[in-house]
This record gives structure tokens, sequence and C-alpha cells, in this order.
């Protein structure tokens, strides 16, 4: 028997921005829309689980890092350092 894979963070919130488009376009039956419905619900409740979890994770990782203090990345600007050796 075969488990099915869940579907990632992306997965999710392009599959419920696909059912509100399909809702919002006017379609669909009742039935139809009750269904996308629940779909997203069930879609949202997944990514909350998806971003909790690694809300979580960070926090774990923040906390091993003690009390050392966390240097923010810098992305060199380019053009400003053009011509400097």
């Amino acid at each position: 028997m075969t488990q099915k894979k869940s579907p990632t963070l992306e997965d999710s919130l392009a599959e419920i921005s696909a059912l509100i488009e399909k809702m919002e376009h006017g379609e669909l039956t009742l039935e139809q829309s009750l269904e996308h419905f629940e779909r997203g619900i069930k879609l949202i409740k997944h990514a909350q689980k998806i971003l909790t979890e690694a809300e979580q994770k960070v926090q774990v990782l923040m906390q091993n890092n003690g009390n050392e203090e966390l240097t923010p990345y810098a992305v060199e600007d380019k053009e400003n350092n053009h011509g400097t050796a």
C-alpha cells in the first residue's frame, strides 16, 4: 500500500489560489463551491501546520545558539564595489 505524499507549502498555496479563482469566476454549482471551500479549509490547515513546525524549528535553532549575538546577513552592493580592490 502506497502512502500519499503531503503537499508542500508552495503546492498548498498554489492550490488554494486556484480554488479561490475558480470560486470567484462564479460558474460552479453550489455543491462544487462547497467542495472547493472544504478542500481550501483542509489546505489552509495543512499550510498552518507546516508554518508552525517551521517556526518551532527556528525557535529551537535560536535556543541552541545560546546567548551568541547573531549578525545580520549583508549582501554587498556590487555597483559600489566596482573599481575598488
